[in-house]
């Protein structure tokens, strides 16, 4: 899988690419990852790449035209994208779905905004979609698109080494993760549950459905309505909501 990403700081995004999983994965040419610096595609002496909003008021509004030519260069240079993605608070929300479904496209550019913001014409006609990272502002587009890499590079078969632990992560059947524990055992009395211990794996892995079904309900209910249950951890959710609530739940049970 191909990304692309186009940003001011080029330094800042390429520090945090060369270490962890997504360097070992482009090293074993499962992703081919490229940091693009947005200054290169001005053309004044200074490298302009924002200036006074129209209309007036305060901060300073990026440029649309350096965009225009990354993507163009882009088109040519690295083949023509399945998304161009402007990283944005007003975009559709990062979800697990969302990350599945970029997953399984073969080339990604994110653009990273700054300042008050992006002239709306790259919205109009360089973006094919805006992605938020959550329900807060951050100084610029460089850490949600970091996030984004992340969140549909490890679904991306064979860059995660234990297929299994995708699989299991938290959202991908709209219920938590269980309770992980490793040594000591016992940590100045703090003990590890005996199920863990115990060499029975046929109770250890209903403590683990149990356990979540319990964390899901506690830290996130509103998941439940679209979540996806086996016949025993529907059981779970009964026995700790109560028949009614269990079905209140949601068809998605």
């Amino acid at each position: 899988m191909k990304f692309d990403i186009v940003t001011i700081f080029p330094r800042m995004v390429g520090a945090l690419l060369s270490e962890g999983l997504i360097a070992r994965a482009a090293e074993r040419g499962i992703l081919d990852v490229a940091v693009h610096d947005l200054r290169s595609f001005a053309r004044d002496r200074r490298r302009t790449v924002d200036d006074v909003p129209y209309g007036g008021g305060p901060g300073m509004v990026m440029k649309p035209e350096p965009f225009v030519r990354a993507a163009r260069h882009l088109r040519r240079h690295r083949g023509a994208p399945d998304a161009v993605v402007l990283m944005s608070p007003q975009g559709a929300p990062l979800t697990h779905a969302e990350a599945v479904r970029l997953s399984g496209l073969n080339h990604v550019v994110l653009l990273c905004g700054r300042y008050e913001g992006v002239d709306e014409r790259v919205r109009e006609h360089v973006a094919t979609e805006e992605l938020s990272i959550g329900d807060y502002v951050v100084s610029g587009g460089e850490l949600p698109a970091l996030v984004v890499v992340e969140a549909v590079a490890r679904l991306v078969p064979g860059v995660v080494g234990d297929a299994e632990s995708v699989r299991a992560d938290s959202f991908t059947r709209n219920l938590l993760d269980w309770p992980h524990y490793t040594r000591p055992a016992d940590l100045d009395g703090c003990r590890v549950p005996e199920v863990l211990v115990s060499g029975n794996h046929a109770e250890i892995r209903r403590w683990r459905k149990r356990a979540a079904v319990r964390r899901t309900i506690e830290r996130r209910p509103d998941l439940l309505r679209h979540s996806v249950l086996d016949e025993e951890e529907r059981e779970i959710l009964q026995d700790l909501q109560g028949p009614g609530q269990a079905r209140k739940a949601g068809a998605g049970i």
